[in-house]
């Protein structure tokens, strides 16, 4: 991932329904190219919770040039549809939005 000072990073915590951990990924995988494919995005991962207890939670980290650009494509028809996808496999989740304040490394 191609973070910045400048840039606008999300944080999606999400809750997967127990046993559905494989299918929650091939699914996120499927329309990570939609997430790629947008101008403003500067990258983006999966991650699964290594804590016992958190086998079923994963977190999204995707970075952005700046809010504006996230907010639009949060609400564009083709991201509203990937999420739509994602929908039978959650059991909930947040959402955390964070400006780049020093970038190591």
């Amino acid at each position: 991932m191609a973070a910045r000072v400048d840039s606008f990073r999300v944080l999606l915590t999400v809750r997967v329904n127990p046993g559905m951990e494989q299918d929650f990924e091939r699914v996120w995988s499927e329309g990570s190219k939609e997430v790629t494919a947008q101008t403003a995005n500067l990258g983006h991962a999966l991650a699964r919770s290594a804590m016992p207890g958190e086998e079923s939670v994963y977190f999204v980290v995707s970075d952005w040039t700046d809010k504006d650009a996230f907010l639009a494509f949060e609400r564009s028809p083709e991201h509203v549809a990937h999420r739509e996808k994602l929908h039978p496999y959650r059991s909930g989740g947040s959402l955390a939005m964070m400006r780049m304040v020093e970038v190591a490394g």
